[in-house]
Parts: structure tokens; sequence; C-alpha cells
């Protein structure tokens, strides 16, 4: 059996996950895109005192501003997770949890961590993928003028931003060691977000990292092995929704599809 026949085969195998699963994947899309939002909502409940004090002592802003910063993410993000579930108000569920990106980037000062701030990054691609399945494709405004290109249209372009985007998370897996197991992952795993960037080879890519990042989830992200009073236990827990809501990520482009501006829209031309 030759390469192209496995390739065929495995791609056949994605292709009946997915009519197999078409009715439940974009609702468990959502529920893992969402989780970490969710975590870090209910997060700043049970620690209100902690965050506060940090914003306080970092930025001197006094309690009273450092309160409304812990309160603003605490019903953004939980608000917006309602919403994005119940399917209500998509968008503006979005722009509110892109603005608790934002607000949470400068707060903790991950801007200039870049391993924290490409995870940033990959959860506005999931986002924005969120955008494109709530958006149709773009009409015209006014009776009688073309809309825009298939290729240009929102939801393509949008599609487009977040699978760039989503891919970033697996640049903060990538190991410099020499170790012969490391090369052979970091070469798989390279050729794996490559392709789900550019669009090739889409939904069997993005299946082969979902599986991937669940076994690293789940091996190196075991919270709940270690005691809740050690600090090891909150890092891996936030690591470890993060992680998950770029499986979500990942699960909205299997369902979704690779979008107009893609390998796989170009082959179907050829």
């Amino acid at each position: 059996m030759g390469h192209g026949d496995l390739m065929s085969q495995a791609e056949d195998v994605a292709d009946q996950f997915v009519r197999g699963t078409k009715l439940y994947l974009p609702h468990a899309a959502r529920l893992c895109l969402v989780s970490t939002f969710l975590e870090d909502g209910c997060r700043m409940w049970f620690q209100w005192g902690e965050q506060s004090e940090y914003i306080e002592s970092t930025w001197s802003c006094g309690r009273f501003l450092a309160n409304t910063f812990v309160l603003l993410n605490l019903l953004g993000q939980l608000g917006g997770c309602i919403l994005i579930l119940s399917r209500n108000f998509v968008q503006y569920a979005c722009f509110t949890l892109f603005g608790i990106i934002g607000m949470q980037t400068v707060a903790y000062s991950i801007l200039w961590d870049p391993k924290f701030l490409m995870r940033n990054l990959s959860l506005g691609g999931g986002l924005l993928l969120l955008l494109a399945e709530c958006r149709g494709e773009a009409r015209s405004v006014f009776a009688g003028v073309p809309s825009l290109s298939h290729q240009s249209s929102p939801k393509n372009l949008l599609q487009l931003g977040g699978r760039v985007l989503l891919v970033l998370m697996f640049m903060t897996l990538l190991h410099l060691d020499l170790n012969l197991i490391t090369i052979l992952q970091n070469l798989v795993g390279t050729a794996l977000i490559v392709l789900v960037a550019v669009g090739f080879k889409t939904k069997l890519a993005a299946l082969t990292l979902v599986l991937w990042l669940l076994a690293i989830n789940f091996t190196f992200n075991a919270f709940w092995s270690i005691p809740s009073y050690k600090p090891m236990h909150d890092f891996l827990k936030y690591d470890f929704f993060q992680t998950t809501s770029v499986i979500g990520g990942l699960l909205m482009v299997v369902a979704l599809g690779p979008g107009g501006v893609s390998m796989d829209e170009k082959k179907k031309e050829w």
C-alpha cells in the first residue's frame, strides 16, 4: 500500500468522523473553546482577594479599580460564555471576550511573554472561528450591487485568520532539544500546523492535532494529581483549560471546514 493510499484512507476516516458527529461536533467545539474563559471567570470569584491584591500591587491603582478589574473579568467571561453556549448574541459575546483577552494581556504583562502571548492569540483565533460560524456569507448592502468575491468574503477571511492564529499554540510546544524523538515530534508538529494554516488536507491535519493535544494535555497538565494548595496546581489547571480551548478551535475548523481562502478550496477549482 502506497503513501497516497494511506493518506486517502486517513482522509476517508476523517470524513466519516465529521459526518457521524456533525450534529454534536459544533456544540463540543464551542464548549471546549470557551472552557478557559469559564474556568478563569470562576477563578476570579473564588480567588477574588488574591486577584485584586495582585492588580493593586502591580499597578498601584487602588482597591476600587482593582476590584472593578476583577468584576469586569468575572462578568465578561461568564456572561460571554453563557451567550456563546446558548447561541444568543454570539458576536457581541465574542467581542466581549476579545476585550477580556486584551485587558488581561496588558494587566498581567503577557505582552512581554512570548509563550503566553502566543497562547492568548490562539484563543483569539478560536473566537474568530466562532464569529465565522455565526456569520453568513456577505450580502450586498444595496440591491443590484455585486457582493464581495467568494474568497474575500468576511466569513472566509475570519476562517483564515482563525486558522493562522490558532496554530500559534503549537509554537509553544516545540522544543530545541537534539533528542531524536523530540526532533521527530517537532517535524511532525510543524508539518501539521503548516497544513492547518494553509488549509491543505485541513480536516485530517486538525483532527491529528486534536489527538496530539489531548495526549499532551492529559499527560503533562494533570492538575488533579497535585494538591490544590500547591502553586503548580493552578499553573497546570490554567494550562489545561487553555489547551482545551485550542482543541475546541481545531474542532471548529473540522466542523466548518477551511473556508474559501485555503488550498483545499483551490483544489476543488483545479
